[in-house]
């Protein structure tokens, strides 16, 4: 039984593209984009590991019982009030389970949550109802000179940029509700709360264009609250941040708490203007 049982499993990988059988060795996640994914990602899949071998122990566990304990007749075995040796193993085993898993997870927290003194790129990310205001801190640049910004609505989805193999942080931050940035190709999330200041940084590794979107249910409009981010050469992204400068989308937005929730207009800096 298990040998046919492993004999259709080969089978049937055998039968997948290579791009399939890598996402089954990911177990759902997607492929990773940046430095920090793999820490999380290992994570992930030991889990997984230990899981599936105290889920296959126990239901062996039952197995052997059901098979060896099976009788005809109905008298009532021999009952037991407790055992001890039993009772102590039930009751240490899972604390040793949760103690291996906290401690890798600590280990994977303290490589994620690092934060460098000196970024190679910072951008102030606004989560608003409901859309995205991304703010590239760019004024120390000598090829940009200027803080730049990119601001999306509900009909019009923003890009953002970042450069390939350099270390962003992103600082976020909401004038109205509670939202979440989330790039699932780069095993991170971060909740923004208002109120609160909080960042993530990321190293971005594989150039690609990847989708963002707010983990948090956030409101009516919760389903745009959508971009798009593409990972490109350090020289791509200085000519982009150059094309915001061309179109005067220079110095901060850092949304509005009475933005308009169909996205018509936004506030920049105290200044009302049309979406873009």
């Amino acid at each position: 039984m298990v040998l046919g049982a492993v004999t259709s499993a080969a089978l049937l990988l055998t039968g997948c593209s290579s791009g399939n059988v890598a996402a089954l060795k990911r177990l759902g996640l997607p492929e990773a984009a940046s430095a920090q994914a793999p820490v999380i990602g290992h994570l992930w899949i030991g889990t997984w590991i230990a899981a599936g071998t105290i889920g296959i122990f126990m239901w062996g566990l039952i197995g052997w019982v059901v098979l060896r304990y099976t009788s005809n007749n109905n008298e009532m075995p021999r009952q037991n009030r407790y055992n001890l040796p039993m009772e102590i193993f039930y009751t240490v085993a899972p604390f040793v389970v949760i103690g291996v898993l906290f401690y890798y997870t600590i280990l994977a927290q303290n490589q994620v949550t690092y934060e460098t003194k000196n970024p190679d790129v910072t951008i102030d990310v606004v989560g608003q109802k409901w859309s995205w205001s991304f703010n590239y801190k760019s004024a120390g640049d000598p090829a940009v000179g200027q803080d730049v910004f990119q601001v999306g609505t509900i009909q019009a989805t923003p890009d953002l940029y970042l450069p390939v193999d350099k270390t962003v942080r992103f600082n976020l931050s909401s004038p109205d509700v509670n939202h979440s940035f989330w790039v699932p190709a780069f095993y991170e999330k971060r909740d923004i709360i208002p109120g609160r200041n909080n960042n993530i940084e990321i190293t971005p590794n594989k150039i690609g264009v990847y989708r963002g979107k707010c983990a948090e249910l956030c409101g009516t409009y919760h389903q745009s609250m959508l971009f798009n981010v593409h990972v490109v050469s350090a020289e791509d992204y200085t000519a982009y941040l150059k094309t915001l400068v061309a179109k005067g989308q220079i110095g901060e937005a850092k949304g509005a708490s009475n933005a308009d929730p169909q996205g018509t207009a936004k506030i920049y800096q105290g200044e009302e203007v049309g979406a873009r």
